[in-house]
């Protein structure tokens, strides 16, 4: 179903935790679509702009839609985490619990013909954009019923259809062409934008600073978005940067801090971002967010920082119990109907896992596919497709 994201002696302390459920202003609720209106945890920090409101309007539908999306993600990449340790998922496989707000919090404030195209930390976008559950675990399987067939896995997951134009694995590589697809876009007056998302770990990459500066040039509606985790790979934030205002790198270019754990921060930022974009060109998003797994299932997440650290953020910041606290404090859902909530999101990830399973591998004859324009390079034929032929143009 589609969606309705220990050397305690090297650490410096990363963003202070800030308490966990935005503040509530007013509550108008007889119906699922009453308007509600929340306040972001933080306020946003702006760079040559004015800052939007803090104030959000929401509704009793979108904040279950909120929970229910970020509790499903939460639950597949969790789930992705065990098949991987029972070596049925093989390869690089990056995981984003922890980081659910951004992608439901962007979502929530564009369209389907907004492009968003992102680094290798990518399934729960996939998910946001109307891909499904089966897609994406199928293709982490490498399987045929995978949105890539079973051939791109983890970090090369894509759906045009959904404006989601990929996981890309080479570090900054997706900024420069996320800035391709914002200049398609001016030229095609299509009054729609685009998202190129990164991590702070790519911050300090060249190629981000030419397209930067080519889209302000030509005013190109782009919005990159840096999600700082606070450590890039094993390697935090202070230690690779010296400036770690990311938001503040464009320096001619306006810039925002978010706080990426407030999927009302983010969907609030998202809308400001894309009005912004499409009058004067880019601006830069900095999502301060955290993932709570390592960098990939290669990496513990424990050696570089502490579990203190970790639990600390989980208990004070985590996206889901925000939404969950203004679901109670509203009296939009008791606990029961939450737990409820996430019994159906654990039998629903179940249920794709074994369809998942169902799918048979690619042929081998696959691996020469995708590979040329069609009726170039190497094919396989005959009865049994173990012969080879090259044809060139």
């Amino acid at each position: 179903m589609a969606l309705s994201r220990s050397g305690s002696n090297l650490l410096k302390p990363i963003s202070p935790f800030f308490s966990c459920a935005p503040s509530i202003l007013s509550r108008s609720i007889s119906s699922s679509n009453d308007s509600i209106t929340v306040e972001t945890s933080i306020p946003f920090t702006a760079h040559n702009c004015e800052p939007p409101s803090r104030s959000v309007t929401t509704s009793a539908a979108e904040l279950r839609s909120f929970f229910r999306d970020m509790a499903l993600m939460r639950r597949m990449e969790i789930a992705a985490d065990s098949l991987y340790k029972a070596k049925l998922i093989r390869g690089f496989c990056h995981l984003y619990d922890g980081q659910e707000a951004v992608a439901v919090g962007m979502e929530a404030a564009i369209t389907r013909k907004d492009c968003i195209i992102t680094a290798y930390r990518d399934h729960c976008t996939f998910l946001s954009r109307g891909g499904n559950l089966v897609e994406v675990f199928a293709e982490l399987m490498g399987r045929r019923a995978g949105m890539s067939n079973g051939k791109g896995g983890s970090m090369h997951f894509y759906r045009k259809e959904g404006g989601f134009y990929g996981g890309h694995g080479i570090v900054g590589a997706q900024v420069p062409l996320g800035c391709g697809l914002a200049f398609a876009q001016k030229y095609s007056k299509d009054e729609n934008v685009t998202f190129a998302m990164y991590g702070d770990g790519a911050a300090n990459q060249g190629q981000l600073f030419e397209a930067l500066n080519i889209a302000a040039l030509w005013d190109l509606p782009a919005i990159l978005v840096c999600e700082n985790n606070h450590y890039g790979m094993g390697t935090a934030e202070w230690r690779a940067a010296k400036s770690p205002a990311y938001y503040k790198r464009g320096d001619y270019v306006p810039g925002l801090k978010v706080d990426g754990m407030d999927a009302f921060a983010v969907k609030q930022a998202c809308k400001f971002a894309k009005e912004h974009a499409l009058k004067n060109g880019p601006i830069i998003l900095e999502m301060d967010t955290y993932r709570y797994h390592g960098h990939s299932m290669s990496d513990p997440g424990s050696t570089y920082r502490t579990r203190d650290e970790i639990s600390g953020v989980r208990q004070e910041r985590d996206p889901i119990e925000r939404i969950r606290k203004l679901l109670l404090s509203h009296e939009i859902s008791t606990e029961t109907e939450l737990k409820d909530i996430e019994k159906e999101v654990r039998k629903e990830v179940d249920n794709a896992i074994s369809k998942a399973k169902e799918s048979d591998m690619p042929d081998p004859s696959e691996l020469f596919t995708n590979v040329y324009v069609k009726g170039f390079g190497v094919e396989a034929y005959g009865a049994d497709r173990k012969e080879l032929r090259a044809t060139l143009p």
